[in-house]
């Protein structure tokens, strides 16, 4: 089983800079407080096939997490998948970002949740729990995006 959620958001700054934000993984702790830790390798500015390397906490269990950059292109899209393997996985996931007419961007996460082993019976709760969290999660990536990012 394996199924999408997706979060949308309109953030107070140029779709340049908001793609360069979210491009850099390591902001990725500012609005996901479920990542406790998380590198780039090679550490180096982030294009296809760069790997974010994450301690995650979900549910109250610790796990690492690979995601492979597999599609950048500025400053409209990204797209990773994930290459470690865990019970629920994100088979691919990506951000859609959208330049409004008033200096703005409208940004659309999504991620598609994929259950391997005893994750299949897993997948269901998490892509409820991530579905429930959605408004609020993007009302984080706006609040982190702004507070980081310098209005022009």
């Amino acid at each position: 089983m394996s199924g999408q959620f997706e979060a949308t958001t309109e953030i107070d700054r140029p779709v340049e800079a908001v793609f360069d934000y979210l491009a850099d993984g390591h902001n990725d702790p500012q609005f996901s407080p479920r990542v406790l830790r998380i590198e780039r390798v090679p550490e180096t500015p982030t294009a296809v096939g760069t790997v974010f390397r994450s301690t995650v906490k979900d549910a109250g269990v610790k796990s690492a997490r690979e995601f492979r950059i597999t599609e950048l292109d500025a400053p409209t899209r990204i797209r990773w998948t994930e290459v470690s393997k865990n019970s629920v996985a994100v088979a691919e996931g990506g951000y859609d970002l959208e330049p409004l007419a008033d200096g703005r961007t409208r940004v659309r996460l999504h991620n598609v949740l994929e259950g391997h082993g005893l994750g299949k019976l897993l997948v269901g709760l998490a892509l409820t729990a991530a579905r429930k969290d959605a408004p609020a999660f993007g009302a984080r990536i706006k609040a982190a995006a702004e507070a980081a990012v310098p209005p022009r």
